[in-house]
């Protein structure tokens, strides 16, 4: 508030122009008759010339033929004028007619002036109300303690308990002509400066897109780092303060119960003796839409803006690829031209190079190796001989045969451990067909899925018993027993 900013804000600001231009009277009333109370967002050209001019005809016929001698026509222009800035003047997408609508600064303008009437009543109950409210709920929901949290829950309800009690008890405490009438009208008063937020939240959408389209225009980087610089103001403007409030206040305005709520309530209200001798305005029972109605506008606009920005986007794409084809053009025109004679020296050279791509899903996925648990067991010499013929024996394991049992077991379940095959089907091979069982199992787990019709799946935290029959070296019957992790297999 020091004097250079007051200064400049005399000499730039809409509002402060409005309130000290002779025409005052005039722009603020037929403003606010036309766009404010009725709570219109736009009008056209010809709608608006109109009504103005029958303001005019009222108004010379009450001050003299001389009194605001110019058009209708002419007055909006110079309303709508970057000196004045009262009127917005704009073209809807597909039309050719102009469309009129306020600017926040002319909102705020008439609000000042509407404020300067005498009230009869003037309440401070209600606001003092409100503002212990807001206090509260800020050092509620900024309460991490939770014995704290719960204690003032505790205290709340004890009060709700008290007065259910006071209120089956036949003491019911009503809110006198006074309250009444205060809380209304706070309630006037906070719905009308929602009402003015929308045009402000709106103008804000337009500014950042302005700046955007005036960055893009000057931009001399990337076409990447451009639109990673657009997006992010983008979402800046959706993130911020302002966005996340109007976000929460759209949900939850958007709800059905909570209209059907304002609906019976304004009814309820409305229908007071306290508040029908204020006489509110008849647009007030409908407030509700009223808001939902400018929001939608706001959204609309947003999405416009948007629209418009992605066609800004690709008209420079088209200059830019406009500028590489004369380019190449260019170069062509002079290729043609050394032909004949083509110079000694080399025009240009290029570094050999070569990009090396390596696509994501070529990596395979880590694996971790087992870890072997090593049995500390002391190895003692034998002196039976063996018969080393044995060695040059080889056992041929069928793998197909293998993969076929599986798919046997699985056809009556989702999935099997191995320990539960080997019961149902046991080993014919010994240990050499336990190691290809194993060696199926290990292959499917590193590549994803062996065949279309089942996979495997090794638990390394779980280890299970495997045993089998063999033969030891006199040809008796033996059992044999392994542990290893759980392999499962399913379809």
């Amino acid at each position: 508030m020091d004097h250079l900013t007051l200064a400049t804000l005399r000499d730039r600001h809409p509002a402060w122009r409005l309130l000290a231009s002779p025409h005052a009277p005039l722009v603020a009333s037929f403003l606010h008759r036309v766009f404010v109370l009725p709570n219109v967002r736009t009008m056209p050209e010809a709608d608006l010339a109109e009504a103005l001019e029958d303001e005019l005809f009222a108004l010379r016929e009450q001050l003299g033929a001389d009194a605001y001698p110019k058009r209708a026509q002419d007055y909006l222009n110079d309303w709508a004028s970057p000196d004045k800035g009262w009127l917005r003047k704009f073209y809807k997408p597909g039309t050719d007619e102009a469309q009129f609508d306020l600017t926040p600064a002319t909102e705020k303008a008439i609000a000042w002036l509407t404020s300067l009437t005498e009230r009869a009543f003037v309440g401070t109950e209600s606001r003092l109300l409100t503002l212990f409210s807001l206090l509260e709920q800020i050092s509620a929901g900024t309460e991490a303690d939770p014995i704290k949290r719960v204690a003032e829950l505790q205290r709340k309800r004890d009060e709700i308990d008290t007065e259910i009690q006071r209120v089956l008890a036949g003491d019911v405490a009503l809110l006198d002509e006074t309250a009444v009438k205060d809380r209304f009208q706070q309630f006037q008063q906070l719905a009308r400066e929602l009402l003015a937020d929308f045009r402000e939240v709106e103008f804000n959408f337009r500014q950042l897109d302005r700046k955007v389209r005036e960055k893009i225009a000057l931009w001399e980087g990337s076409k990447g780092a451009l639109l990673d610089e657009i997006m992010g103001e983008r979402d800046a403007i959706g993130d911020s303060d302002q966005g996340r409030s109007f976000r929460a206040f759209w949900d939850f305005l958007m709800s059905s119960r909570r209209q059907d709520e304002l609906s019976q309530r304004l009814d309820e209200v409305l229908s007071l003796p306290p508040v029908a001798a204020l006489k509110p305005e008849p647009r007030l029972r409908r407030v509700h839409h009223d808001w939902l109605e400018a929001g939608e506008h706001t959204q609309r606009t947003v999405a416009q803006l948007s629209q418009q920005l992605r066609r800004f986007l690709d008209d420079r794409a088209f200059l830019e690829n406009r500028r590489i084809l004369d380019l190449l053009h260019g170069i062509e025109s002079k290729a043609l031209a050394v032909r004949e004679a083509p110079p000694r020296e080399p025009l240009i050279e290029i570094d050999d190079m070569a990009a090396d791509i390596t696509l994501p899903l070529e990596r395979p996925l880590f694996t971790p190796a087992p870890k072997p648990r090593l049995a500390s067991v002391e190895l003692l010499a034998g002196n039976d001989e063996l018969d080393t013929a044995r060695l040059f024996d080889q056992t041929v394991v069928d793998k197909a045969r293998l993969g076929t049992a599986i798919q046997h077991a699985l056809r009556g379940q989702g999935q099997i451990t191995l320990q539960a095959l080997l019961q149902a089907t046991p080993l014919q091979q010994g240990l050499a067909e336990l190691v290809a069982y194993l060696e199926l199992a290990h292959k499917d787990a590193a590549s994803g899925a062996l065949g279309d019709s089942w996979k495997a799946v090794v638990d390394e935290s779980v280890q299970e018993p495997i045993r089998w029959v063999a033969c030891d070296g006199q040809g008796e019957p033996v059992e044999r027993q392994a542990r290893l992790p759980r392999v499962i297999f399913s379809r």
